[in-house]
């Protein structure tokens, strides 16, 4: 994968969103990549397939039982360590 500076993005943006229409670009900070731009084609794409995963997981799990709204904060409260 290609990658450029963040100065470089800053400075060629235009250039930028042109080039990951045909492949993703890494943004580099201090040599190290910090993110990657990828065409809004690509990121649906992305996003479709990890819906479609998540679902497949979803169904292939077996049954989760009753949900009620107030289990599921309960839950997420004890997971993120805050009290109700």
């Amino acid at each position: 994968m290609k990658s450029i500076t963040a100065t470089e993005a800053k400075n060629n943006f235009g250039d930028l969103l042109m080039n990951v229409q045909s492949a993703p670009i890494a943004i580099t900070r201090n040599g190290k990549e910090q993110g990657v731009l990828v065409s809004a084609k690509e990121y649906l794409r992305l996003k479709q397939h990890a819906l479609q995963t998540a679902i497949s997981d979803g169904l292939s799990s077996g049954d989760a039982g009753t949900l009620d709204i107030d289990s599921i904060k309960l839950l997420a409260r004890a997971r993120s360590g805050k009290q109700s």
